[in-house]
């Protein structure tokens, strides 16, 4: 007697549906990261920078070693 199997995924390819944010519109997107901004700063785990910490991260990441951008997809 013989059996038939289920159809696996490979055999009857199904088309990759977004999932999470990028299921949602922009405007429901922005909607939701809103509020999760503001519960973070209610609760006290929210940060926001100042003026002098934004400036020193601009510097920190302008003194950066930029040796190996050279050599990102060269052959030797």
């Amino acid at each position: 007697m013989a059996t038939t199997r289920p159809a696996t995924s490979s055999e009857t390819p199904t088309p990759k549906r977004p999932r999470g944010f990028a299921a949602m519109d922009p405007e429901m997107q922005r909607r939701l990261a809103s509020e999760g901004g503001r519960a973070s700063h209610e609760s006290g785990r929210g940060h926001r920078f100042t003026s002098e910490e934004a400036r020193a991260a601009g510097r920190k990441g302008g003194q950066a070693s930029r040796s190996r951008s050279g050599q990102v997809g060269a052959t030797k």
